[in-house]
């Protein structure tokens, strides 16, 4: 009788925590295809015609003081306490801590190092291009408005508020994961939950009047142009993680052969290399080495060769003859060896 085994679903859960035995091969990285080229094309020209809107002091201007004088903080306070906290969905450190540790999962199961990479390479993005407009525009928020009516630009060191950080950063680090996602599918799912996010972080921060309505839309798009330009970075990102694989081998091996060595020999002396494995196995001279703990390193071909060099006792020349070292003396007789006469009474 054939029995199948029948997986809950926290079995499934346990078994998609569990790290797979090699790199899949079947990952969906995202392409510049002609649509998303369009895309790109479309936005960056909204990100423009924000900007000439807010310089010229447009009607986008007057719907900014409007909303201000809106206040909608005191039109809704019951709201107030639970949109701080929503807010914080959009700040660069909890949400970075948050992706992160979601993506360095993904790395340690799948054995790649692309999503952490291209972390990394969104937020330098956003920093340096949301960073460089803030303090070129240098835009004063609705609490440090100094003239109504205006746009409050060009304040060079006092305004960095044009466009909304947290709309931006919301919008490229929960966005990042609809961008790594594996399939169609969940890439689809993941979109509509970064948007709904990122619409809602952008307009928290008008309802708690930190921000003009310009300000967010300008975040959005500028959060948007970063994640549609990703895959021109994508080969890059394939470069780096190919270098640091490479790298790490590298140290690994090293570490592997200074482990093989025995104690007291240094890491620099010569290892067995490939080529000697095609040297045949009679034509090899065995090397022993002992290590003396004050001589050093010695072979036992050197001992070889310092035994070689000193000839044998049979081939040395001949040891001289043995003579007495004290003087002869000619008066000295003879002692003789008969025994004398014996005399009695």
């Amino acid at each position: 009788m054939r029995t199948e085994q029948n997986l809950t679903r926290l079995d499934r859960l346990f078994a998609r925590l569990d790290r797979e035995p090699e790199r899949p091969q079947n990952l969906d990285v995202p392409r510049m295809s002609p649509h998303r080229i369009v895309l790109l094309g479309s936005t960056l020209v909204f990100y423009g015609l924000i900007v000439v809107a807010v310089i010229n002091t447009t009607w986008l201007v007057r719907l900014d003081w409007q909303l201000m004088f809106f206040r909608p903080y005191e039109q809704w306070s019951g709201l107030h306490a639970w949109i701080d906290y929503y807010v914080v969905l959009g700040q660069r450190g909890p949400t970075a801590v948050m992706v992160l540790a979601w993506l360095g999962w993904r790395s340690w199961r799948q054995h790649t190092l692309r999503p952490l990479l291209m972390l990394g390479t969104s937020l330098l993005l956003l920093n340096i291009t949301v960073g460089a407009a803030k303090i070129g525009m240098g835009r004063l928020g609705p609490h440090y408005a100094t003239a109504i009516g205006s746009n409050e630009m060009w304040h060079f060191g006092n305004g960095d508020i044009f466009p909304s950080g947290h709309t931006a950063n919301a919008v490229v680090t929960w966005g990042i994961l609809a961008y790594l996602a594996s399939s169609q599918r969940t890439r689809r799912y993941l979109s509509a939950i970064s948007a709904i996010v990122a619409l809602g972080v952008g307009l928290s921060t008008v309802y708690l009047g930190t921000h003009w309505l310009s300000d967010v839309m300008l975040g959005w798009a500028a959060g948007l142009l970063i994640l549609l330009a990703l895959p021109w970075f994508e080969p890059l990102v394939a470069r780096a993680e190919a270098w640091i694989f490479a790298l790490r081998d590298r140290l690994r091996e090293r570490r592997a052969a200074a482990r093989a060595l025995p104690a007291g020999v240094p890491a620099m002396f010569p290892q067995r290399t490939p080529a000697d494995d095609e040297v045949p196995a009679a034509a090899r001279e065995p090397i022993t080495a002992t290590v003396h703990p004050t001589r050093g390193l010695r072979t036992h071909a050197a001992r070889q060769d310092r035994a070689a060099a000193t000839p044998v006792r049979s081939e040395r020349s001949p040891a001289a003859p043995v003579v007495s070292r004290r003087p002869q003396h000619p008066e000295r007789v003879a002692r003789s060896t008969s025994a004398s006469p014996v005399t009695g009474s």
